[in-house]
């Protein structure tokens, strides 16, 4: 299936496309290699998604360039399952995490970042969350203001999940 919005990938540049509701959240989880090291962990076996509890199925234990899977946002019977297909995996000495896209059937367009960050300069450790998205279904456009407020609940319980140590 093809991603359902034109620019996949962009995720990666310091300026998000136009077009978009668009937000980055970064905030300090700890200090230390170690930290940073299980924190990467953590990111790229699902672990923000589990733990916010919308993961469904992934095709892999841990994200790669094109894994697809399926989150359930809502809750009950109101919930809606949202396919996604990871975009690209970061995998640098000071960053690691992943990016997902949207798929036909998710009540949104774009792409999502979820990644850890480590700062050799002050040993601090940094969960990130970069998105950017517009509505793909009715209820999405309807729910207007109150989806975009959904959404970044959920990047602060996603960064709420990850392991955390002293923050200086």
């Amino acid at each position: 299936m093809p991603f359902t919005y034109p620019d996949v990938g962009a995720t990666r540049a310091p300026t998000l496309p136009a077009g978009y509701h668009r937000f980055r959240l970064r905030r300090p989880i700890g200090h230390g290699r170690d930290l940073f090291d299980r924190a990467a962990s953590h990111v790229l076996g699902f672990g923000m998604q589990k733990g916010v509890g919308i993961f469904q199925r992934a095709n892999t234990e841990t994200a790669r360039e094109g894994t697809e899977l399926m989150v359930r946002l809502g809750a009950g019977p109101f919930g809606i399952d949202a396919p996604c297909r990871v975009v690209y995996v970061l995998d640098d000495p000071n960053r690691r995490g992943f990016a997902y896209g949207t798929l036909p059937g998710h009540p949104e367009r774009g792409e999502e970042l979820f990644a850890v960050e480590y700062d050799p300069a002050d040993d601090t450790v940094y969960g990130l969350i970069t998105a950017f998205s517009t509505p793909a279904a009715w209820y999405t456009r309807l729910g207007g203001p109150i989806a975009r407020l959904a959404q970044r609940w959920f990047a602060h319980r996603y960064l709420r999940t990850l392991p955390s140590g002293t923050v200086r």
